[in-house]
Formats: C-alpha cells, structure tokens, sequence
C-alpha cells in the first residue's frame, strides 16, 4: 500500500497491482497468410514466405495510469530438412498495444513443399503468456508452394473450339474445364467482353462445369486459368467457339394469309386452323415487314390453332407477336396453350378491378400480362387501337418468367414452377374448365414460338420498326408561294411575312469585288426560311405526322433578336382548337420547350420538356421526338437531351391539321409568330436512332433506321 498527497494535501490512497501475466495466443486470433490457422488435413498452404500474425492481448487489470498497455509477440517456426535435421527460427516483434495484430513476415529461404509449424506468445516486459501450443492449444503448420498448375483442358459439346458454327444465340451450353494438376480448388473464367468469374473444382484436383448463354452471334474466346489450393494461378488456356443465329421458331404464323381464308399458313410448324370470327387482310403495324394481320372479333368464333401443342412448357420457351387490341375492357389472351382444363401459360392483356386513369368509365387498369407455372409478370401499358409487341419467355436454366413490350423488358421477373402443357395451343382464346374465355378482339400478326431463350437483342430486334421519312423540307427555293418538299410531297406554303433568303451563290467574292453585294450566308446549304414575326409562317394543308403515334421532327432555328420579349413558336401541329405539340422559345426562362397536350381544346393538360442552349439568336438544331412504345417524348437541342428535356407521355391525341413552322394555334387564334430563320425540317414516323438524329440539321438524308 502506498499513500500520495492529492492538491488539497488530503492523502488519496493508490493500491498497487501486481503486474499479471499475458493472455495465452487463441487459434482463432492466428493467421498464415491471412489465412486461418490449420493443421494435418486442414493445413495452410502458401504461394510464398508468409506473414504470420497474432492478435495479442495483456489483462487490463493491472493497467496504471499513463503506461501504454503493450505487448511484444515471440514466434517460433521450425520443420525437418531431408535429413531430419531440425531447422528453427525465432522473432520478438516491436512491442504494440493490447488487442493490435502483431506480424512476423517469415524470410525467403523458407523451404517449398516441407510441413512448417509455428506458434507465438505474448511478452508485456515483465511476463510471458504461455505458448499458443500450449495446454492442447495445438501449432499452426503450413506448405509453401513453388509451382502453378498446369493450363487447363477446356471441353465443350454444343461450343466446340474448330471451326464450324454452332448453334446458338439463346442455347446455353455447358462447359467443362480440368487442370493436370492435382491441387486445384477452383478455376477463373471469364467470355469475350464479360466479367471475371470463379468456379469451385468438384474436388480437389478435378474438373469442374459452368454453363454459358452467348447473347448474339459472333467468335467468342472464353479465357480459363487454375488456381490451386496456395492460391497461386495457372497460365490461361483459351477456347475459341462460333456461334451462329439462334434457332428459328418451331413455329411461326405470320397471319398475313389472303381475304376469305380459313387456315394461316405457318413459315414453321403447323398450320393453323381459323374460326369464324378471324378475318385476314388486317392493317399491318407500320415500319415492319408485315403487309397484313388477321382480325379476331372477341368472339367464341374468333380463335386460331393448329390442333396440336407447339412448345415444351417443361423445358425453355417463348412466344410473341405483333398485338393491336380494339379496346381493353376486359382481359384478352393472344396466345396460351391448353393444359387440360386450364391454360399452361397465357400472354395477352389483363385488366384489374378499379377505375382506369386514361379510359372510359367503367374500365379496370389494363396492363400486359404473361402468365406461367404459377407466376404472372405484368407490365407496360397497352392503348386500344395502338400496335405493341409483346413476348412472354420461360427460362428453364433459371427458373424465372420475363415479359418484354415493344422491345423492353418491362414488370418483375417471376419465379415459376415448370407445368406441363400438352394440349393445343390457342390463338386468341384462352382455357378454363367452363371453356375458352378471354377472347381476343383486335388484330394479331406475326405470332412466333421458340424452343430457347429469345435475347434482348433479339426481341429489340423483332420490336423494332423502322421510321419512315414523311417530308423534307430544304427551304433553299419557293415557287407559286411555297417551298417544295425534297422528294414530291406535299410543299410548305408560304404565308404573309415570309420569304426564302438565298445565300451567296459565289459568282463573286465580298470584299473583294466593288460591286459584289454583301449576302447573308444561310444558315444550312444555299437558302433558308426567313419569318418577320409578325405574320410570317409556312404550313403544309394536312399533317405531316401522325400525332398519336410514334414520331420524329427536326428543324434548324435562329432567332433574329438576342433578347426576344414574347415567346415564340417554331413547329407546331394540331387541330381544330389546340396543337397536339408545339416548339417554342421562351425568353423568361431563356429555354427551348416541347409542349404536348392531352386533347384537342383550349386550355388542356399538356406535358412540357425544356432544355437551354446558348444565346437565343445562336443557330439551334433542335428535335422532337415521341416514342409511343415508352410512352415518352424529348426534345434534344444540338443532338442531346438532358432529364429536363424527356418526360412520360400517355396522353397522345390525333391531329388533323397541318405543319405549322412560325406559329402556333393560342386563345385568340393563331399567334406565338417567330421572328427569325428557319431551315431543314424533316419529318418522320417512328422514332430516329441516335445516331440518325445527329445527322438531322446538316443538309443530309438520315437514315431511318
């Protein structure tokens, strides 16, 4: 016992504690090479001279004031020459606080391929704990290994590394790798343009198997190197394999068979039989192959089948087609197959209990659905009267459902369970235990069905349809007061107030010539559409595109003042009260905005994008574009469009008036005049790519592709 005196002269006593002992090293806290500490059957192995580290602790009870509890680590590493003799090795780490990880990097001249063991213990100064191997605490032992293993055999049944094409996109095919040597635990792979992946070996030293689904077609090199039990990686063996398109369907119904035919022809598979209420030479969705369709008419007459099942449901399938539903005032099926008194899997239209925000009163919240082995994936948003393309497709591999709309996939994947189906399958018409309900009405076409996964790109592929040009208008020349379109459509006609400024023809050099005039370049080419903002527009007599479906319209603009004080219009197109889209700059934000309104009235709801560009009298390329597929529109200014500049859009309406270029349709008439140049409108139907939309502008045909 010893006594001190505190501030006040009071005494305070302070015990003294006899200095304990360090705790003794646990296996868990040891590692070899950051791996755990093993023995026998369960020893480390190590590609090099390792780290060993202990986390070592000294008891707190005996801590005093203003001393650092610290340890020092004492190691021992031992084995056996060839000789017998024994080798020993020994190191005091610097001393580190209790709880710290203590390291001892071993030498390099530790031998390969003997069993090293080793064990450590804690010093505080004035004490040693016991032995991590002590009192059954057991050593820790490891094998350096000096070797990589050998490059691995890489052996495919359906991608054969030779020279033919396989087949294909949407086939996943197996893949079995083995290494020679026998202390691989597993293999890292990875396909052409993919991710690093790692494959545990079936065991120790033998082979393991991965599967592989190529998404398109093309040369592939998969990449495989082993990695043995050290952790030490092989030399990569590489494996080059063709893979060609993907199955055709095992079964195909274009259903643009001729007017007053009872059975559809099939391209592959069987025919199938059509009932009475199916009429053949339907519209066709614009932009495809497609040249006609067949029309079910929602009744128990209206169905087609072949009389037989066409796909496995046990195993991987998909189906899909060309859609246009009359109206969505109940769930219609496209095609399902029967399975029994039910049907194996449904894809068609479903439609919930509860009022719908954009249809008729009465109407339930329509969506698309694909319904298999207890799961149903719904998404997107069908419209009566509009063209989708829908594909429902079971993974066998996976286990899980997908449902794609108009190219995209769209609602939450779905676990299913695998249902056999092998009754006929339906077109139009779906099974239950009372009979077929859920019957069609509208058009379908191209109806495909697969034996195999149907990729992304695939069902893009299938989705897409190709924008068709509507008008180009180069505004480099007017006759009888209009500007013609490039290639025999219908003119722009040029109102009060507007002229076509024709730029320098090089006769003669400015500046240079006395009397060479000064002329204004134009603004794209060798003229451009000059507007006086007062009464000044040009317009075609009827619509250039049709406003309730996809469409594409570019334009190059400059406006004649650099603060202009009112808002002016550059496109517009409507009808009889309002404008279905409108283009316009708008000073007070100093903004470009695409206006689309939800009905042909005053004062409608309208949807607005705006983007900035610049000073307003700078040349603007500006497009608009409208997806009915997404049910999105943007406007992109200098061929880019940020997220001020896209928005959703369900509410499209069909415009019966013409293309307005310098005005557009307000509460007092027409108003909103440009003042400014206008030059390049182009017009499309569909959607442009992106690649397509910075071509519009410059004088060029951009493909519509």
């Amino acid at each position: 016992m010893a006594a001190v005196l505190g501030a006040q002269g009071t005494a305070v006593a302070a015990v003294a504690v006899e200095n304990l002992p360090p705790r003794q090293p646990v296996l868990a806290d040891l590692l070899t090479h950051s791996k755990p500490c093993g023995a026998g059957e369960t020893r480390t192995y190590v590609p090099g001279a390792p780290v060993l580290s202990a986390v070592l602790y000294d008891p707190v009870e005996d801590d005093r004031p203003a001393e650092g509890n610290r340890v020092k680590g004492e190691f021992e590493a031992w084995w056996q020459d060839a000789d017998g003799t024994e080798r020993r090795l020994t190191h005091v780490s610097a001393a580190r606080f209790s709880g710290d990880t203590v390291p001892w990097q071993l030498p390099a001249d530790v031998p390969v391929d003997t069993v090293v063991s080793w064990r450590v213990r804690a010093d505080d100064g004035t004490a040693v704990s016991p032995w991590s191997s002590d009192a059954g605490g057991g050593v820790c032992e490891f094998v350096r290994d000096a070797a990589s293993p050998q490059k691995p055999v890489v052996r495919s049944a359906e991608y054969p590394d030779d020279d033919t094409w396989s087949d294909g996109v949407g086939n996943y095919g197996t893949f079995t790798v083995d290494s020679p040597s026998d202390d691989v635990v597993e293999y890292r792979y990875n396909f052409t343009g993919g991710p690093l992946r790692t494959v545990r070996a079936e065991t120790m030293g033998g082979p393991a198997s991965f599967r592989f689904l190529p998404p398109s077609e093309g040369v592939y090199v998969l990449e495989v190197s082993a990695i043995d039990r050290s952790g030490r990686n092989g030399p990569p063996a590489t494996h080059v394999f063709r893979v060609g398109d993907g199955r055709v369907p095992v079964a195909r119904w274009q259903l643009a068979d001729a007017v007053g035919a009872g059975t559809a022809v099939a391209e592959t598979g069987p025919a199938a039989s059509a009932g009475a209420g199916v009429a053949f030479g339907g519209a066709a969705p614009e932009g495809t192959a497609l040249t006609s369709t067949a029309r079910l008419d929602g009744t128990a007459d209206g169905f087609l089948t072949p009389g037989t099942s066409v796909v496995d449901t046990t195993r991987t399938f998909a189906v899909g087609g060309w859609v246009r539903p009359e109206r969505l005032d109940g769930n219609m099926t496209a095609v399902s197959q029967d399975a029994g008194a039910a049907p194996g899997f449904t894809l068609g239209v479903r439609t919930e209990d509860g009022p719908s925000e954009d249809g008729p009163s009465g109407e339930g919240e329509s969506a698309w659905s694909f319904a298999y082995g207890g799961a149903r994936v719904s998404g997107g948003t069908p419209q009566a009267g509009e063209w989708a393309y829908v594909l429902g497709q079971y993974d066998a591999e996976t286990g899980m459902t997908r449902l794609y709309v108009n190219g995209q996939e769209v609602g939450e994947p779905r676990r299913a369970t695998a249902v056999e189906s092998a009754g006929h399958l339906q077109i139009g018409r779906a099974r239950d235990e009372a009979g077929y309900r859920d019957h069609w009405r509208g058009e379908i076409g191209d109806l495909r069905a697969y034996d195999r996964v149907v990729m992304t790109e695939e069902v893009a592929q299938l989705a897409h349809r190709s924008p068709r040009l509507r008008g180009h208008w180069s505004l480099e020349s007017a006759r009888d007061g209009a500007s013609p379109e490039l290639h025999g459509g219908a003119p722009l006609k040029l109102g009060a107030g507007a002229t076509i400024h024709r730029g320098p023809d090089g006769s003669c050099l400015p500046g240079i010539d006395p009397d060479c005039p000064e002329v204004e370049y134009a603004l794209v080419g060798d003229g451009h559409l000059v507007l006086d903002g007062e009464t000044g527009f040009a317009a075609t007599d009827a619509p250039v595109v049709d406003t309730d479906d996809s469409f594409t319209i570019g334009v190059v603009v400059k406006l004649a003042d650099s603060e202009p004080e009112r808002p002016m219009t550059v496109l517009s197109q409507g009808g009889e009260n309002g404008d279905a889209f409108t283009v316009r700059y708008v000073p007070s934000t100093y903004t470009w905005e695409l206006v689309m309104s939800h009905a042909d009235e005053q004062g409608a709801t309208e949807t607005v994008v705006r983007q900035q560009s610049g000073w307003p009298d700078d040349t603007v390329r500006l497009a608009v574009v409208y997806d009915n597929a997404t049910d999105r529109i943007s406007l992109f200014v200098n061929g880019s469009a940020d997220a001020d500049g896209t928005a959703a859009f369900r509410h499209p309406w069909k415009s019966t008036g013409g293309l307005q270029v310098g005005r557009a349709r307000t509460a007092d008439g027409w108003g909103e005049y440009l003042r400014g140049a206008v030059d390049e409108v182009h017009a499309f139907s569909g959607v442009l790519s992106g690649t397509a939309l910075n071509q519009l502008g410059f004088g060029l045909e951009p493909c519509p592709c």
